[in-house]
C-alpha cells in the first residue's frame, strides 16, 4: 500500500494543504499515490481554533506522486488568477522539478493564449480556462477520448490521463512570469450572475 508520507506529497498533507479531496490514495501503478482536489496557498489566519477555508488555492489539483521520490512528476490545476503562481513555486518549493511536466489553467489570461512560463527551474504550461474544469481541459489537451478511459476505476483515469499528459511537447511562447503579469486581465468576480 503506497503511504502519501513516502511521497512528494507527503509534506504538503502535514502541512494540512490538501484539501476537498475527491481521490486521495494509491492509484493503480505500483507505489504510485494520486492526488485529486485543492492544495491551499494562502491560510486566513486564524481565530482561536476556528477553521477558515484558505484565501486562495491552486483548485482542482490533479496529481501523482512515486513512493521514493522527493518531486511530483505531474500536476494540472486552476489558479483564479496568474499572480498567484509565484506562490505556487513558493509552496511547493522542493516538490516540483525541471523535469516535471505542470500545466495551470488561469481565469485571467487571454482566452487564445497558451504559453510556457518559468519561475526559477521549473516551467509551466500557462492556459486560459473559464467556465471549465481543469479534467475536461486536460482531457482535450491530451487527446484523450471518454470512451478510452469510461471502464477505469477512479484511480486508473488519473493515471491514464497523466501518463498521457507527460508526453506533451507544447511549443508554446515563452513569456517571463513579470510578462504574464503585464497580460493578465482583471480577476472575474466568481459570485457574479449567480442566483442569491
Amino acid at each position: 500500500m503506497t503511504a502519501i508520507e513516502n511521497t512528494a506529497l507527503g509534506r504538503l498533507e502535514t502541512e494540512g494543504r490538501l484539501l476537498n479531496a475527491v481521490l486521495k490514495g494509491a492509484t493503480t501503478k505500483p507505489g504510485r499515490f494520486g492526488f485529486r482536489g485543492d492544495i491551499a496557498l494562502k491560510f486566513q489566519a486564524q481565530v482561536a481554533d476556528e477553521k477558515r477555508p484558505p484565501d486562495y488555492s491552486i483548485e482542482q489539483v490533479l496529481a501523482v506522486a512515486q513512493e521514493g521520490e522527493s518531486t511530483i512528476p505531474v500536476l494540472a490545476g486552476y489558479l483564479h488568477s496568474f499572480a498567484y503562481l509565484s506562490d505556487v513555486t513558493e509552496v511547493l518549493e522542493g516538490a516540483l522539478s525541471p523535469d516535471g511536466t505542470y500545466f495551470m489553467f488561469c481565469n485571467n489570461i487571454d482566452l487564445l493564449a497558451k504559453y510556457r512560463t518559468k519561475l526559477g527551474a521549473i516551467t509551466f504550461y500557462v492556459l486560459p480556462c473559464d467556465e471549465s474544469t481543469v479534467w475536461k481541459e486536460m482531457m482535450d489537451l491530451v487527446g484523450v477520448n471518454k470512451d478510452d478511459i469510461k471502464k477505469l476505476t477512479a484511480p486508473g483515469k488519473l493515471d491514464y490521463l497523466l501518463d498521457a499528459a507527460r508526453t506533451i511537447e507544447a511549443s508554446y511562447d515563452e513569456i517571463t512570469y513579470e510578462e504574464g503579469l503585464k497580460r493578465m486581465t482583471p480577476m472575474k468576480n466568481r459570485n457574479e450572475n449567480r442566483p442569491v
